[in-house]
């Protein structure tokens, strides 16, 4: 199955800025989004969309992701962006979310942290946070 696509984090951010149904969705877990931050929508008058694809600690994935997203933005159309650490959950769910019907789903290819630098630290060389867009440490 397809997806309609992946999305730098700046690309994204342009599309949540210029479509107003357009949705992010943070796939990562709670300790993430307490620990590492999340994505900040508020200079586009935007709120982040935080549901887990993956249950945390034992980290199966959240069988009922679909139907909790679906139940919440009914609208095949609507363009639902997801984001993760680096891209990989995230296009997961993209896929998911498209193979439920949904038509314009995009994959955050880098993440909000992207892959790791020469130290083994993620966050510096790619992701949302690299590339200076906005987030805050809850």
């Amino acid at each position: 199955m397809t997806y309609a696509g992946d999305l730098s984090p700046a690309e994204a951010w342009t599309l949540l800025e210029n479509e107003p149904d357009a949705v992010l969705v943070d796939v990562r877990t709670r300790p993430e989004w307490s620990f590492v931050g999340v994505p900040d929508l508020a200079p586009i008058g935007k709120q982040t969309v935080f549901l887990s694809w993956q249950v945390f600690p034992a980290m199966n994935r959240n069988e009922q992701f679909v139907s909790e997203l679906g139940g919440a933005f009914p609208e095949p159309d609507r363009p639902l962006l997801f984001i993760c650490r680096s891209g990989a959950r995230s296009r997961d769910a993209a896929v998911a979310m498209t193979g439920a019907g949904y038509r314009r789903c995009y994959n955050v290819s880098s993440g909000f942290e992207g892959g790791t630098d020469e130290q083994r630290h993620r966050g510096s060389k790619a992701g949302w946070k690299a590339d200076g867009l906005p987030w805050v440490q809850e």
